[in-house]
């Protein structure tokens, strides 16, 4: 167990030194189709978690330049207001609206569905990016430990409960979930809220990160009649405050070989513009293609087999009746 720890660390380090920072991204640039980013979205509503700053803000602009009705689900109302102020304004695109949701709450994105789900909007694109990486063990007031909360309990919730208004943009609808290549260091864990008495900030949001990647394949089997897509990607190693604050050692380390939060979210828009036949829903996709999801000889793909009782619990812990 303890090797097969190493290698994977070992394993990701160099391949994500290769492929995750910018060189990778000027790399695999050289095969990206221009026209394919040249698709608009009037007409489209786009629900992007986290908006405010890095991958969602450039998320979020790159939607609402292509014409999308983007809402923008942010934590903190000022900030929340700054950029979208920003977004209208460098795109000259009126229908951006800020919607005040703590992701960390489940109670919080119930109402703010309730309350979304009022209008009976048809919902295109839903872009799961809220996530955190909490070095410390943080319980929230509803006993859920902080970065469960946001990356696996907050993006569980929103994406379950949005399910209808998905559905009402079929066969067109799409749910694209912000992963991260740390998922790589992880097998996926029934350990959901970390029990373990020494917390570790980085291999929580690992396991969150893969949990996020089975839950997307899950989605895709479970939803497959809805005329929903469902896929994660991950961003690469992209320099954006979470980063910096939350892995300061990392960023200072790779500080100018970072990939800018547009790069980030390059994929993202990509997943959210291309015509669905182009793409195959419960997959892995990073820099506009296709990714593994498990290193080789990590050990990582059959901890997805534990997928279904991982989602019991999570049901139970968000209050969804079984």
């Amino acid at each position: 167990m303890f090797l097969q720890k190493a290698w994977r660390t070992a394993a990701f380090g160099v391949y994500g030194f290769t492929q995750f920072t910018k060189s990778g991204f000027i790399e695999h640039s050289k095969k990206f189709k221009e026209e394919d980013m040249q698709i608009q979205m009037e007409g489209k509503n786009c629900i992007v978690t986290g908006a405010n700053s890095g991958i969602g803000y450039a998320t979020a602009e790159g939607l609402a330049s292509r014409g999308a009705t983007v809402y923008m689900v942010c934590r903190n109302k000022e900030r929340g207001e700054a950029a979208q102020s920003q977004i209208q304004s460098n795109t000259g695109n009126p229908n951006i609206h800020l919607e005040i949701c703590d992701l960390s709450s489940v109670k919080d994105i119930r109402t703010f569905v309730s309350h979304f789900s009022s209008n009976d909007k048809p919902i295109h694109v839903l872009v799961n990016n809220a996530g955190i990486l909490e070095n410390n063990r943080v319980i929230t007031p509803e006993g859920l430990e902080l970065s469960f909360a946001v990356n696996v309990a907050g993006t569980y919730t929103m994406t379950e409960l949005l399910v209808p208004l998905l559905e009402k943009a079929s066969p067109d609808a799409r749910v694209i979930t912000v992963s991260s290549g740390g998922m790589y260091t992880s097998p996926l864990t029934k350990d959901l809220q970390f029990s373990e008495s020494n917390f570790d900030g980085s291999m929580q949001y690992a396991r969150n990160k893969r949990l996020q990647v089975a839950l997307t394949e899950k989605w895709a089997e479970n939803y497959s009649n809805k005329g929903i897509g469902f896929y994660s990607m991950h961003p690469g190693w992209a320099e954006t405050p979470g980063v910096a604050k939350s892995l300061p050692g990392f960023s200072e380390k790779l500080q100018g070989k970072l990939r800018t939060k547009e790069e980030g979210a390059d994929t993202v828009i990509w997943l959210a513009l291309q015509q669905k036949e182009k793409l195959v829903s419960g997959s892995f996709y990073f820099d506009r293609a296709e990714a593994p999801k498990h290193l080789l000889f990590s050990g990582t793909a059959g901890s997805h087999s534990n997928i279904d009782s991982i989602i019991k619990d999570i049901r139970s812990l968000c209050s969804f009746s079984s």
